[in-house]
């Protein structure tokens, strides 16, 4: 029955039929061949289940949100913010990048909007700096994956959906693996640039640095808006969502005035369509973890993978393993929407935290989008910059390296996920 599902899906793939024909295709093989005993109708009304969550509201309103942004002046007043204080530096630009990545992914949730807004103007500041072009894509894009880990992620809401969790708790235990990974990324911008002799930039005086704080403060806002207001209660993620496109609006139109009102039906058209998307990848995943579980199929794999009584780290390092060679492969919503049945529960009863879950899963997704041979924003970078696979993979190795040693240290000390809940 596995092995059946596997070809069928594998085959769909091959002949090029976007995910959520594979997904559907796979739970109506189970439910028509091996599943007799069960209305083929279930399905349909799975699909609906699967985006009528209340949480899923978040997904259009912060991508809404993130086009909005992109499109206008943010990404590049929090650039000049961070380069007024760190440019300087060994590195300095580098770390800018990093930084400038970082605190975009907490504004946007999305990790191509970053690639996009914040890749596009710092790529070619790293260039006439004497960065190779290799060097600089590689940074941009796992920088850029922080944003699936800083809130509002848009990975942290399918998984609450899917694992049943809480959003805001996901959302702020984020926090710590995201600023983890800059710090290590930091640190080899400033050794990167020592061995490659790059060169440095005039330090900003102190009247320039005020005035370009002053021209951040108010995109800044949004990631206090966000935490903070779902942190200390005041409304919830969905809301949260409600409000940064409110507040995005506010900014771009009325107050920089670098989008006209005119121009916001385009984008809401863009948003719908990535939304459109994500909700009917939602729907055929909601379909298909339906049918897998009602065939045993989690626990005949869990079973054969984790034994009978495998242990809380047991149990976190093979989630790991499923779930970044999986985002290698395929888009990281798919993923969590596939696994995430299939090893919740056990993981569950192991004891591990289901938000401490979510982070490793979640991390594992933005480590999985930035790895060859498929990852996700590898192609994104690749469209952005008009550059080869090759020319863009060529300087990841030690990103994935840092990656890989921040994930084994968020597996075994969770409380750099769960210290700011707790």
């Amino acid at each position: 029955m596995e092995w059946t599902i596997l070809i069928v899906m594998v085959v769909l793939l091959v002949m090029g039929f976007p995910m959520m024909v594979p997904l559907t295709a796979g739970a109506m093989v189970l439910v028509f061949f091996y599943l007799g005993n069960i209305d083929p109708y279930i399905l349909i009304q799975q699909m609906r289940t699967g985006i009528v969550a209340y949480s899923l509201l978040a997904v259009p309103l912060f991508i809404f949100a993130a086009d909005i942004m992109s499109t206008g002046k943010t990404s590049n007043r929090l650039v000049d913010f961070v380069g007024s204080f760190v440019g300087h530096m060994r590195g300095g630009y580098a770390i800018t990048t990093a930084a400038a990545c970082t605190l975009f992914g907490s504004i946007s949730g999305s990790t191509q909007a970053t690639v996009v807004a914040v890749g596009t103007p710092m790529r070619k500041k790293l260039l006439k700096l004497g960065y190779k072009d290799s060097s600089a894509i590689a940074l941009i894009i796992n920088s850029s994956d922080i944003a699936l880990l800083i809130p509002p992620s848009i990975g942290m809401i399918i998984y609450a959906l899917v694992a049943d969790a809480s959003v805001g708790d996901l959302f702020i235990a984020g926090i710590g693996p995201g600023i983890l990974i800059f710090l290590f990324f930091a640190a080899y911008a400033v050794i990167h640039a020592k061995i490659y002799n790059i060169p440095r930039v005039e330090r900003s005086t102190w009247s320039e640095r005020i005035f370009l704080t002053r021209k951040a403060l108010l995109p800044l806002g949004f990631p206090l808006i966000i935490v903070g207001g779902i942190y200390m209660g005041y409304f919830t993620p969905t809301e949260a969502a409600g409000i940064s496109v409110l507040y995005a609006i506010i900014l771009e139109v009325f107050v920089f005035r670098s989008i006209k009102i005119q121009n916001l039906p385009k984008i809401a058209l863009s948003t719908g369509l990535v939304t459109s998307a994500v909700f009917i990848l939602v729907a055929a995943g909601q379909a298909f973890s339906v049918a897998i579980n009602r065939a045993r199929i989690p626990h005949t794999l869990t079973d054969a993978v984790l034994g009978p009584d495998p242990t809380a780290l047991t149990v976190l390092f093979i989630v790991a393993l499923f779930f970044f060679i999986g985002c290698m492969f395929v888009d990281p919503i798919v993923v969590i929407l596939i696994l995430t049945p299939i090893f919740a529960p056990v993981a569950t009863a192991a004891g591990v935290d289901p938000v401490h879950l979510g982070v490793v899963v979640v991390f594992q997704a933005a480590l999985g989008s930035a790895t060859p041979p498929f990852g996700v924003d590898i192609f994104t970078a690749s469209a952005v910059f008009n550059k080869s696979y090759l020319d863009v993979i060529k300087g990841t190795p030690p990103y994935i390296v840092m990656l890989v040693v921040v994930a084994i240290l968020v597996i075994l000390f969770e409380d750099i996920s769960l210290f700011l809940i707790r």
